[in-house]
């Protein structure tokens, strides 16, 4: 059993971390599992999130007059996930998504959402040199984008249409634009 906050104090980040990890193995050994009540374990871990689910359906809706509250929650980590997973954030996955994108400026100068259809981010990416290292980047644009908008179920990564050429100016002498004129003797 994990231990609980002492006299009400809050987790910090990295226990939070901590006990989303110890969480996340326990409902990998109980899905795993074929022990006697591993099904009725997931069930009530299930039904215990539906619950919470809709204790915090209520108070967003009590805060809905509010906005600067309500984005206070989505922007902090653990409660953003929170909401989100509930399908109550206050800030779209386009929004969320584009703010992910921003941070990867800097390895990627240009990327943009493209759009949002059927579960699937489409991600536009300049044209980068190095394709191991395009792949590297492909990855992490996926893991961004998937963990600002967690209800997606794909990332797809696309070249950026090619900017139109622009022909060099060719060059005309002047001669031919003004013509030269020949005097005869």
């Amino acid at each position: 059993m994990a231990e609980q906050p002492a006299g009400g104090s809050r987790l910090s980040g990295p226990q939070v971390e901590e006990r989303l990890a110890v969480l996340d193995n326990l409902l990998g050994q109980l899905e795993q599992g074929s022990a006697p009540g591993s099904e009725l374990a997931l069930e009530a871990v299930a039904t215990l999130t539906a619950i919470y689910g809709e204790a915090l359906a209520r108070v967003m809706t009590r805060l809905a007059a509010l906005p600067e509250v309500t984005a206070g929650l989505a922007a902090d980590e653990l409660v953003g996930h929170l909401l989100i997973l509930h399908e109550l954030s206050p800030i779209a996955a386009s929004e969320r998504i584009a703010a992910a994108l921003r941070d990867l400026e800097p390895r990627a100068a240009g990327i943009r959402l493209a759009g949002l259809a059927d579960g699937v981010a489409y991600v536009q990416l300049p044209a980068h040199g190095c394709s191991s290292s395009a792949a590297a980047l492909r990855a992490a644009i996926t893991d961004v984008v998937l963990a600002a908008a967690p209800e997606l179920t794909a990332v797809q990564v696309e070249p950026a249409p090619a900017a139109p050429s622009v022909a060099e100016p060719a060059f005309i002498p002047v001669e031919a634009v003004l013509g030269t004129r020949r005097v005869s003797a």
